[in-house]
């Protein structure tokens, strides 16, 4: 007969497989997932979903109503009012509208003196989150009347990307590399931490830097046979898969939402969404740095990152999991303040103001 000791032994290595199992298993989606296909079949161009984490994911992006419309005539804004910058050929009642509009979406508890410091006129710039606030008004004006190609009819608002928060909930900053002496094994490459835009994975932590701010080429592989001169290395190629990992999560898809997987580098047989990809990876280059990082001397070090850098967007800013911002809610239509181009002085830099208050 088995002794005790053996069978205990046995049944401890029974209970570590199932641990070991389920631990495999921990990564795995639980079904029944939902499966869409995309393209012809036997392409493998297949979107997975699961329809659990979707339900929670929609009440996330529900926008909220519009306020009611109100007169578009009458007196202008910047008439009536001292030091109205950007909106100033919107009639006083539109303007009012807008700006209460903003105060949801940004600030919902502190409202207007979130922007405006208490006892002082509304003109006062003495805060500096109206300063920021002018500045993100006329990037949203940019976006929607230069960046057709990427939101095409559904526009962008202060809500798309700060969803009732002062802060966007989903933004970045660089990352500070480790220091070689504090490493056993040496220099961390600037990879294998685990940061979110990554998506905890051991890639590079800073691709967000190198594609959607100072605008390096994307595409590693090459178009012909070897040898042809392709001098992109395996660790340029890992950042490519760094900026394509962050692009999933952000939009809540796989690969294929983009890609043909018979050929990923081949444009001839992607779906349309690669080319508005392609035009969303510029525009973001664009508002980090034409319109985010000339704010740096604006923003108070406790905004800053660990480098001291200011947050920047990123795809998931705006899209925060959805294939579009808010399931393509078109709320910009509703606010005309938004969305008409923007003036020639909008492209200035705005003045640096001291914000260490």
């Amino acid at each position: 007969m088995m002794s005790s000791a053996r069978r205990m032994s046995r049944g401890l290595a029974t209970v570590s497989a199932v641990l070991a199992a389920a631990l495999l298993l921990a990564g795995c989606e639980r079904p029944p997932v939902d499966v869409v296909q995309r393209g012809f079949r036997g392409t493998g161009m297949e979107l997975v979903y699961n329809p659990r984490t979707l339900v929670p994911q929609t009440y996330q992006n529900v926008a909220p109503d519009a306020l009611p419309a109100v007169p578009a005539e009458g007196p202008k804004a910047k008439d009536v009012y001292k030091n109205v910058q950007v909106l100033g050929d919107l009639s006083v009642a539109e303007f009012n509208r807008t700006m209460v509009a903003i105060s949801s979406w940004i600030a919902p508890t502190q409202q207007c003196t979130f922007c405006h410091a208490a006892g002082e006129g509304f003109e006062s710039d003495t805060l500096y989150q109206k300063v920021v606030a002018r500045r993100m008004l006329q990037m949203t004006q940019a976006i929607n009347s230069q960046w057709n190609a990427h939101v095409g009819s559904t526009g962008v608002t202060c809500y798309t990307c700060h969803r009732g928060q002062a802060n966007p909930p989903q933004v970045w900053f660089r990352q500070p590399q480790s220091p070689q002496a504090a490493r056993i094994m040496g220099d961390d490459a600037g990879q294998n931490k685990a940061v979110g835009t990554g998506l905890t994975g051991s890639l590079p932590y800073n691709a967000l830097a190198e594609y959607l701010l100072e605008g390096q080429n994307i595409r590693v592989n090459g178009t012909t046979a070897l040898p042809t001169g392709n001098r992109q290395s395996i660790k340029q190629a890992e950042f490519t898969y760094s900026l394509m990992v962050h692009m999933s999560d952000g939009l809540g898809v796989n690969c294929t939402y983009c890609h043909n997987t018979q050929n990923f580098g081949k444009w001839e047989g992607s779906p349309p969404q690669r080319t508005t990809a392609w035009h969303g990876i510029r525009m973001a280059r664009e508002i980090n740095s034409t319109y985010i990082e000339p704010l740096h001397p604006v923003f108070p070090a406790s905004e800053k990152g660990a480098l001291g850098d200011v947050a920047k967007v990123s795809c998931g800013t705006c899209h925060q999991g959805a294939y579009k911002p808010l399931y393509g809610a078109q709320m910009a239509r509703d606010y005309p303040g938004l969305v008409r181009a923007p003036a020639a002085s909008a492209a200035a830099a705005p003045r640096a103001r001291q914000a260490a208050r």
